[in-house]
């Protein structure tokens, strides 16, 4: 069992050079395999740490990864300004998870086909999104599909805290 994680973690820390620039393979991640993420954060960000604690009590492995910039992995990914936030999760497939994303929309996600996608994003920070808890405080926010041509489109809307489990 470890071995395998291992082997999982060294394919998903080579995944940029096994991709290659802005090439992107959307397969499918594969049934039966347990879902994992690379995440690209900075070192000092807390709420990624939240975020990640979050996505692995949903059962998702979470690897991290710390940068000090991360522009040049956002720019590699496709993701433009406006659909950026402080962290970039990706699949080995290479699907990409933006910002505070609910662990339960990224399964969603990965459990459909779509094929002119790269991706979700939930831009900026949304007070109450996962790793983004401050008290009883809550702000609605949409989840936003991204598409290869650059462009998005709402994939969900979360409306209460209690939606995003």
């Amino acid at each position: 069992m470890i071995k395998t994680y291992l082997t999982l973690a060294a394919i998903l820390l080579l995944l940029p050079m096994i991709v290659g620039a802005n090439e992107h393979t959307h397969e499918p991640e594969s049934e039966g395999d347990p879902l994992a993420l690379l995440v690209y954060k900075t070192p000092t960000c807390g709420c990624c740490k939240k975020w990640i604690t979050h996505i692995e009590d949903q059962g998702i492995i979470a690897f991290s990864q710390d940068y000090r910039s991360l522009e040049q992995i956002k720019n590699h990914y496709g993701i433009k300004s406006n659909h950026r936030s402080c962290h970039t999760a990706v699949t080995q497939s290479g699907f990409v998870f933006e910002g505070h994303i609910p662990a339960k929309f990224i399964k969603q996600f990965l459990s459909e086909k779509h094929t002119d996608a790269i991706g979700l994003t939930v831009p900026a920070m949304p007070i109450g999104s996962p790793g983004m808890e401050v008290g009883h405080r809550f702000m609605p926010y949409n989840i936003l599909m991204l598409t290869k041509n650059g462009t998005s489109k709402v994939f969900a809307t979360v409306r209460s805290y209690e939606e995003q489990f």
